[in-house]
């Protein structure tokens, strides 16, 4: 009889085969159970994340809307401050170059009045008068002195807070920059999603920057400098409207003074016109006064020639009487006749001869005062002439030749 083949290795029982299998589906359910639950716990945590991302998403984009609209805000309100600033500088700068056309305008007036007191230095004797015409150049000069120190003391203001508003505006140019840019990222923020070809993970993207800046601080730092420009710009109006209106008074007061010049001058040329025709007339008069003189000093001449010869004859006839002989010397009516009319003779003779060196006297000392007339009548014309060329020479200074100061008001 021949034996089976037996497959070597342990044999294992019926109970040994039922407990195997027993714990094969006891370990099946229980590994069910734990999927189950490990499935339930993962979609329940799907469903949660998904929705705490939406929700996540969702508010970030309305925070980042509404970070959005705060820098576009902000950015208008710069926008805003700038432009203002921008025409402020403008309105500044042509101010400032009013008040320089203006300083510029007053040279000419400087070098007319500085003129005229230097023609009228050319006055000579009594004609050198510390009159009101002086009087009004000199306070003409020195109000120009003083309008162009007011001048530029605008100008150098000016200059100063043109600077300051370049700060301000660089300031604001800055600020509104770092708002546009970051306005842009932003709105690349905003338009990203989870669809967009451009994401990616990033290495360590929550850190915080250095330099970063506090909400409170970032709207701070604006409202600084929004305020800065405000402040500056009414600085600056304010300037520009005293600049003008310092302008227009001293416009006025360079006008009053001018005026008070030329009338004293006007005036005073016809005055010296009066005292030169007056001069005239007084010469005129004295050089008649001269030539009757001088007949009466020829008349008392011949006068006293004639009544010399006179007096020759009672002399002689009186000294041949006294030849008569004896008795016949008698002190008759011809002698008494002839002694009474040598008296009256001689008294004659002497009273012309007093008057005649009084009327000599009285021609040269009419001769010597007309000297004196005509060097002062010299005088009188040459400083009329003076007077008429400071007169021309303020004809430069005509209303409609005159430059203004500027306007009254600038643009406020």
């Amino acid at each position: 009889m021949c034996s089976l083949p037996v497959k070597p290795g342990r044999r294992h029982s019926v109970s040994e085969w039922s407990s195997n299998n027993h714990q094969l589906s006891a370990a099946a359910a229980h590994e069910r159970l734990v999927s189950t639950a490990i499935r339930q716990d993962g979609r329940a945590l799907r469903s949660h994340s998904h929705s705490q991302t939406s929700w996540d998403q969702s508010d970030t984009s309305r925070r980042l809307t509404d970070r959005v609209w705060d820098v576009s805000r902000w950015k208008h309100q710069l926008e805003l401050c700038a432009q203002k600033v921008d025409e402020e500088m403008e309105a500044l700068t042509l101010s400032k170059e009013q008040s320089e056309q203006a300083l510029a305008a007053t040279a000419v007036p400087l070098e007319v009045s500085s003129e005229c007191l230097t023609l009228r230095e050319g006055r000579r004797g009594y004609e050198l008068v510390l009159d009101p015409v002086d009087q009004q150049l000199k306070a003409e000069v020195e109000l120009i002195g003083r309008v162009q120190r007011v001048l530029q003391q605008h100008i150098d203001k000016a200059s100063e807070q043109l600077s300051v508003l370049q700060d301000v505006h660089q300031q604001l140019t800055a600020d509104l920059h770092n708002k546009m840019e970051a306005l842009d990222v932003d709105m690349t923020c905003l338009s990203l999603t989870i669809k967009s070809p451009n994401i990616s993970l990033k290495t360590n993207p929550t850190r915080i920057l250095s330099g970063s800046s506090t909400p409170q601080e970032w709207l701070q730092f604006s409202q600084v400098n929004v305020g800065r420009a405000h402040d500056a710009v009414q600085t600056s109006q304010l300037m520009r409207e005293d600049t003008s209106l310092s302008r227009a008074q001293l416009q006025n007061e360079l006008e009053t003074q001018g005026r008070a010049t030329e009338f004293q001058l006007r005036k005073r040329n016809h005055q010296e016109q009066q005292a030169r025709d007056q001069l005239t007339w007084q010469i005129k008069t004295t050089e008649d006064e001269m030539l009757e003189m001088e007949k009466d000093v020829q008349g008392l001449d011949m006068d006293l020639e004639a009544k010399t010869g006179s007096l020759k004859l009672a002399h002689t006839r009186l000294e041949h009487r006294t030849s008569r002989p004896g008795v016949d010397l008698c002190r008759d009516e011809v002698q008494h006749g002839l002694v009474a009319e040598v008296q009256q003779l001689e008294a004659t003779i002497a009273a012309l001869k007093q008057k005649l060196c009084q009327a000599q006297r009285s021609l040269q000392t009419m001769r010597l005062h007309r000297s004196h007339m005509l060097q002062d009548l010299h005088r009188k014309q040459e400083a009329l002439s003076l007077e008429q060329r400071s007169i021309n020479t303020r004809l430069r200074l005509a209303p409609e030749s005159r430059p203004a100061l500027g306007p009254a008001l600038g643009p406020a």
